[in-house]
């Protein structure tokens, strides 16, 4: 699978894709800017305007700079670790994830999606 790159504001990060349907799919979309909205203090998201395909797992540990897929068409960013109930259909993690929750910030904030 290729990398792709996100950029938040100058600092530009590089992500593994899984080999997924979903991560093909959004593969197709890019490349895209969106803003994406925080949420609970460790992940930012987004709701791209079609959906993908899903396999949702439940991973219980998300870890900082994974990327995956809620629902159908909520694509999140995480940059904290923790443990979560929910389920999601993992897209990929960010290689180097150091310095990702300080781009990323508090509140709102404008990330570009590209392939690498």
């Amino acid at each position: 699978m290729p990398s792709i790159a996100i950029q938040v504001g100058d600092q530009t990060f590089t992500a593994t894709l899984q080999d997924n349907a979903t991560a093909h799919a959004l593969l197709e979309q890019l490349p895209m800017t969106v803003t994406m909205s925080e949420l609970n203090g460790n992940e930012k998201y987004c709701y791209l305007d079609q959906s993908l395909p899903t396999q949702s797992v439940r991973p219980k540990d998300i870890h900082t700079g994974d990327l995956m897929l809620f629902g159908s068409d909520c694509l999140v960013l995480f940059y904290q670790d923790f443990s979560s109930g929910y389920s999601y259909t993992p897209l990929g993690q960010v290689n180097d994830p150091a310095g990702l929750s300080a781009a990323l910030g508090r509140g709102n904030v404008q990330v570009s999606f590209r392939l690498a």
